[in-house]
């Protein structure tokens, strides 16, 4: 299931006006009560003011140092007035011997204006710089190859379908891709699920990796055509791709994904590891004679975690050279034979070490509390092939991103593109807990002002995933929350990344149960050292996050009030009617045909006549992850037993929101339910001014 952080592409959507054909966004009640605690506190800004604000923040999607260390690639995401297409994409180069120079703008086309722009890749020699655009025809990328020396952009492929993950050959004469051909019309998981009607017979699309020759633009397809693609490497002697790869659907699959070798020549298939969890980051060593990769339960693709583990090329017993590792890998690099870095989440920090590949020795290389990423959920940087000159994202909760560049740990800013941007919310901390014998962590984000003598009200968000993990950044709904006058408690509970492999497994066939523990007991370790009044908390999370929410208000009358965002609400229906069912055999240990009291016993459907707490669903119409019976299953329940609750449904949304209108009123929503059942009592305003 998606680990969706709500901050992510919803910076430049939030606003006030409801979207048209939907109800009115609940009202703060004007009673006597909010009265006198608004005249307690400073005013607090509108939540459009302080969305306003936040639209200024450029945000970068990708940046990539070149090989010799030279010169930093990155795209900026740039506000845009159109409703259909919020935000454009602006590729810029830096000479890192000139860092003071301006940026040099890359476009592949000459008219003004921004396009969808993603896949940076360097040639190896550093002088061209390959990318994806969609400049020719709107949602239909190409490959091109920009001359960062002289100037000169070229379209290589005219392609009709899905392109992606670009990655040059080690001899730089062909660059390999991710295609799915004729495919316009897939959204993926993330995105609206097609609609099915008729004598439904799926045909699974199958992406394949196909090589384009630099200099001719000469195209052919190279993995065979039962084998869905996932990730990919080239080998050092270009002769292989190592592949994470599975049958199709791809959707679905995933999870049960092999490493394997793919020739370039032929596209013959060599398994070399089938894998007990999941896998991704396949790398190779230098000499090409081994694979390294990362293997851990992770609930979703592209969100990473898990152990290090080295297997031969030509096949034999995988090692795993991190066993115990209390953190969580996401991004391997394999420099020199003896050097194999990996970018992690440690704790609160993020961090970047060093493995010796034989002996297993680790050395921490650079430690820190921030976010430092290339990419929108993993800690991850680019790195030089000397493995010290290195480029990067940092933010934290406090500052917005900027992209930085030098040796690993000794950084500095190659862009103020946010300069005088001020966090609306007040400081943050980091906080950790004890909760059935395990060190939990999580954090704190506080209002900017809570008066002597008075208590502020809490909402507690839990992350979705289970497999996910919140860590530093400029995240859009933790600021809009905490600007509000809310303190936003971000819990890390047991199934999350950042404390190693143990610490992740340790919800599997426990859904709802040790992880509510482990955020119950953090609110109280909140309680018992900050402002915050008790009686006023409020509960959110989307995806896993809005199960847990669901969850937790059949279990607890702690909340008082609720927004459950494409939450799961009966694990045995949703295991029948969800697109990427695959994803929980790990965690439940078998199908729900084999073992339906395992699914049972974590449904919140089965507990729901214990809700007492006024709850607001949300979910996307055509969501193909969590599909949109699950809330309308919680909500009639809920509207059944007489509990205060709302759904809405957004039209032709998927997992992921797309519509700027949508994402507004989804804001103003959350914002006005808790506004209207957290606000204090005259009672306990009484008792705050005494």
């Amino acid at each position: 299931m998606r680990w969706t952080p709500w901050a992510a592409g919803l910076v430049l959507m939030l606003g006030t006006v409801p979207a048209a054909g939907q109800p009115k966004a609940a009202e703060p009640r004007r009673s006597e009560a909010t009265v006198v605690a608004r005249a307690q506190v400073p005013a607090r800004p509108a939540v459009a003011d302080v969305v306003d604000a936040l639209a200024r923040v450029v945000r970068f999607k990708e940046v990539e140092i070149s090989p010799d260390g030279a010169r930093v690639a990155w795209i900026e995401t740039v506000p845009s007035e159109d409703e259909s297409r919020p935000t454009r994409h602006r590729i810029q180069v830096v000479e890192l011997a000139h860092p003071e120079a301006p940026p040099v703008r890359i476009a592949a086309a000459s008219e003004a204006g921004f396009h969808e722009e993603e896949g940076l890749a360097w040639s190896p020699d550093g002088r061209q710089l390959a990318f994806l655009s969609d400049a020719e025809k709107e949602d239909q990328p190409q490959l091109y190859v920009a001359d960062v020396v002289g100037g000169n952009v070229r379209k290589l492929t005219s392609l009709t379908g899905q392109v992606s993950n670009p990655r040059w050959s080690p001899d730089g004469r062909a660059i390999a891709l991710l295609v799915i051909e004729g495919a316009e019309d897939i959204k993926g998981p993330m995105g609206p699920a097609a609609r099915e009607t008729g004598v439904v017979e799926e045909e699974p699309a199958v992406r394949r990796i196909a090589v384009v020759g630099v200099a001719d633009g000469r195209y052919r397809v190279v993995s065979p055509a039962g084998l869905f693609v996932h990730e990919y490497a080239w080998s050092p002697d270009g002769q292989r791709f190592a592949v994470t790869a599975a049958p199709p659907p791809g959707d679905a699959n995933w999870w049960v994904a092999q490493l394997s070798t793919v020739s370039v020549a032929t596209g013959a298939t060599q398994v070399l590891y089938k894998p007990t969890l999941q896998i991704t980051e396949p790398t190779w060593s230098p000499d090409g004679r081994s694979v390294a990769f990362i293997q851990g339960l992770m609930s979703d693709e592209g969100v990473n975690g898990g152990d290090v583990f080295i297997v031969p090329a030509k096949g034999g017993k995988a090692r795993n050279v991190t066993p115990g590792l209390k953190a969580s890998p996401t991004h391997l690099f394999w420099l020199a034979p003896g050097r194999l870095l990996f970018a992690a989440t440690a704790g609160s920090d993020s961090a970047v070490a060093e493995v010796e590949p034989e002996r297993g020795t680790i050395s921490v290389l650079w430690r820190g509390p921030e976010r430092i990423a290339a990419s929108s959920y993993n800690v991850n940087l680019s790195l030089a092939r000397d493995g010290v000159k290195s480029a990067l994202v940092r933010e934290t909760f406090t500052q917005p991103p900027e992209i930085y560049a030098g040796p690993l740990g000794k950084w500095t800013a190659l862009t103020r593109r946010n300069e005088g941007v001020k966090s609306p919310a007040g400081p943050a901390r980091s906080l950790t807990w004890k909760s059935d014998g395990w060190e939990v962590q999580g954090w704190l984000v506080a209002p900017p002002s809570v008066p002597a003598g008075t208590r502020a009200p809490m909402i507690t968000v839990v992350h979705g995933g289970p497999a996910g993990v919140i860590t530093q950044g400029f995240h859009a709904q933790t600021l809009v929350l905490a600007s509000q006058g809310y303190y936003v408690f971000l819990p890390n509970a047991r199934g999350s990344f950042g404390q190693g492999e143990a610490f992740v497994e340790a919800n599997r066939r426990d859904f709802g149960y040790g992880d509510l523990r482990d955020v119950l007991a953090g609110v109280d370790a909140v309680l018992a050292s900050e402002p915050v009044d008790g009686n006023r908390l409020g509960i959110t999370g989307w995806s896993y996050g809005g199960f847990m929410t669901m969850w937790a208000v059949t279990q607890t009358q702690r909340f008082r009030a609720a927004v459950a965002g494409a939450g799961i609400a009966n694990w045995q229906s949703y295991y029948g009617t969800n697109q990427i069912d695959t994803w929980m055999l790990p965690y439940f240990g078998a199908s729900v045909y084999d073992e339906p009291e395992v699914y049972a016993r974590s449904s919140p459907m089965n507990f729901v006549k214990q809700v007492r707490t006024p709850t607001l669903v949300l979910h996307g119409e055509r969501d193909a992850e969590v599909p949109v019976s699950q809330g309308r299953e919680f909500y009639k329940a809920l509207k059944t037993l007489g509990v205060k609750t709302q759904l809405v449904v957004y039209p032709d949304e998927g997992h992921s929101f797309r519509k700027p209108a949508h994402s507004r009123d989804r804001y103003a929503r959350i914002v006005g339910w808790f506004d209207t059942y957290l606000a204090p009592t005259p009672a306990k305003v009484d008792a705050a001014k005494r």
